[in-house]
């Protein structure tokens, strides 16, 4: 299993120039940003949850008036219904100021990097890393879908 600095293709290979630490360097901003790009999906799981949630106190609140606790319904009504989540924010503000700032900006950074240091190539760590690892030969070890 010894391979070092090969890589599956030549999509993914190192530039000539480049050195193993840069390349685990720009595996680590890729493996931070893969995170961010999941606490985006977590974000948009809680906007959509609040969302629900508060649509479902409109049934609340009805169902509350019916059963005659009208002081109760008021206070969901007033006090929950429509209420920000943050000071002046629901979640879609939540959202989109994630989106347009940090987000952008790690994206931004992280494609410079593989710009600047390796050609713009992604993903050159882990594919060294796959062919380090493969059998050569073995079913399910193949280098490319085509192999």
């Amino acid at each position: 299993m010894n391979n070092k600095g090969r890589s599956v293709d030549e999509k993914h290979s190192r530039p000539a120039h480049v050195d193993a630490t840069t390349i685990e360097a720009l595996g680590e901003l890729s493996k931070a940003l893969e995170t961010i790009h999941r606490v985006r999906g977590h974000l948009y799981s809680a906007h959509q949850l609040v969302g629900g949630a508060d649509l479902t106190l409109d049934r609340v609140v009805g169902l509350l008036r019916e059963a005659g606790h009208d002081e109760v319904a008021d206070r969901v009504e007033h006090e929950l219904v429509g209420r920000n989540v943050l000071p002046g924010r629901w979640t879609f503000q939540i959202v989109e100021e994630f989106d347009d700032g940090y987000y952008a900006a790690f994206q931004e950074i992280e494609r410079d990097a593989r710009e600047k240091l390796a050609g713009g190539r992604r993903h050159i760590y882990e594919a060294e890393m796959k062919e380090r690892r493969r059998t050569h030969g073995m079913p399910g070890h193949e280098v490319t879908p085509q192999e």
